[in-house]
C-alpha cells in the first residue's frame, strides 16, 4: 500500500496494519538535527506520507531592518524573538476598520503555479496537498493586531463582515488555482483556539468566521478533494460545526487539551484527527522510552476503524532534542514493534 493510499484510508475511516505518519520541523530543530546526526538529508530519510507547500504571504527578508520580513500583505514580522519561522507583527497595518484604505495584494500566479508544478512533480507516492495559512482570522489580527480584531467583532460588526468577506473572496480565488493541479486535498491554517476554549468565543466564531470557511470548504468539496483543517488550542466547542460544513481532517490535536478517549468516541467516525504526539510537554521533556510509549498509547486509541495520522502536534520546535525526535522517527518506521500488542 503507498504512503497516499494509507493516508487516504485514514481520512474515509478505514483501519489499516500501518499508520500513516508525518513530521514537520522549524528551522532551529532542523538545523540542531542536521549537526546532531551530521546528516543533511535527514529529514528526507524520517520522510512522511503527507507532501504539501503552505503559501501565507511569502515574507521576505528587510535588508534594511535585520531580524524583519515583510509579506506580500505589507505586514512586517519581527523574527528577532525566540519564533525564527513566523515571527510576530511590528504594526497594525489596519488600525480602524470604520476609516481604512487596503488593497488586497496581487497574486504572484506565475510563482505560485511553479511552486505547484513543483510540488506535483516531486510528490513520489505521498498524499499531495496545498496549504493557505493565515487564512481568515489570522489574516485579520496580523493586519490590524490581536486586539483590534477582537474589538471591531463588537464596536463595528458591520464594516469588519465586510472585510471579512473580501479576505473571503480573495482566498477563494487561490483556492481555485489550487484546485486546477492534482492534489489529494486543500489545508486551511487558522489558528481560533487557546488553551482554554476559543480566542473570540463561539458566539463570534460562528458568526465572523464560520460563514467565510464553508463558503472555502465548499469550494474544495465541490472538486471532491479532502479539506484539512489546522487550528492551535482548543477548538472542541467548534468541531460539530467543522463537520456540518464539510471538514474531514482536524489538525493539531493536543493531548493536554482534548480527552483523546471522548473525542474518538464523539467524533471518530465522523472526523480523522491528525496528531497528538506532544510538542508542548511531552517530546520536549520526556526520553526516548517515554515518547515511544506515548505515541502507542494515542495511536491504540486513534486508530480504531481508521481516522488517524501518527504525527506530532505540531511542527517540532528548537526545545525538543534530537534525540527524542529519532525516537519518535523510529516508532513510524518501526510499528510494528512499538505499536502492537
Amino acid at each position: 500500500m503507498t504512503k497516499r493510499e494509507l493516508v487516504i484510508k485514514a481520512l474515509t475511516h478505514q483501519e489499516t496494519a500501518v499508520l500513516p505518519y508525518h513530521m514537520e520541523f522549524t528551522q532551529q530543530a532542523l538545523k540542531q538535527l542536521i549537526a546532531y546526526t551530521g546528516d543533511s538529508e535527514i529529514e528526507k530519510k524520517i520522510g512522511s506520507c503527507l507532501h504539501y507547500i503552505q503559501y501565507w504571504g511569502w515574507p521576505t527578508e528587510m535588508p534594511d531592518k535585520p531580524g524583519y520580513f515583510k509579506d506580500d500583505f505589507g505586514v512586517e514580522w519581527n523574527r528577532n524573538g525566540a519564533d525564527k519561522d513566523i515571527g510576530l507583527p511590528d504594526e497594525a497595518v489596519i488600525k480602524d476598520f470604520e476609516d481604512y484604505e487596503y488593497t488586497f495584494p496581487q497574486i504572484d500566479e506565475k510563482r505560485l503555479r511553479a511552486e505547484y508544478e513543483e510540488l506535483i512533480r516531486t510528490r513520489e507516492d505521498r498524499f499531495t496537498f496545498i496549504g493557505f495559512g493565515f487564512c481568515m482570522f489570522e489574516r485579520l489580527w496580523s493586519l490590524t493586531g490581536m486586539e483590534n480584531a477582537l474589538m471591531s467583532m463588537i464596536t463595528c460588526p458591520d464594516e469588519l463582515e465586510t472585510f471579512l468577506d473580501r479576505t473571503c473572496d480573495y482566498m477563494e480565488h487561490l483556492v481555485e488555482i489550487a484546485l486546477e493541479y492534482d492534489i489529494d486535498a486543500v489545508y486551511f491554517g487558522d489558528d481560533w483556539g487557546q488553551q482554554k476554549g476559543l480566542i473570540m468565543g463561539p458566539a463570534h466564531w460562528r458568526r465572523f468566521i464560520k460563514p467565510r470557511m464553508a463558503r472555502l470548504y465548499a469550494k474544495v468539496k465541490e472538486a471532491g478533494k479532502f479539506v484539512i483543517q489546522h487550528s492551535c488550542g482548543d477548538c472542541r466547542e467548534i468541531l460539530p460545526d467543522l463537520i456540518e460544513i464539510g471538514l474531514d481532517c482536524y489538525q493539531t490535536f493536543q493531548p493536554e487539551i482534548y480527552d483523546i478517549h471522548a473525542v474518538k468516541e464523539q467524533y471518530g467516525d465522523k472526523l480523522a484527527i491528525w496528531g497528538g504526539i506532544s510538542t508542548q510537554q511531552c517530546l520536549p521533556t520526556a526520553n526516548a522510552k517515554q515518547i515511544q510509549a506515548e505515541a502507542k498509547r494515542i495511536a491504540d486509541v486513534m486508530r480504531r476503524n481508521g481516522g488517524y495520522i501518527l504525527a506530532p502536534t505540531h511542527a517540532i520546535a528548537f526545545d525538543v532534542p534530537p534525540e527524542n525526535i529519532l525516537a519518535l522517527a523510529d516508532v513510524f518506521h518501526n510499528q510494528d514493534k512499538y505499536l502492537e500488542d
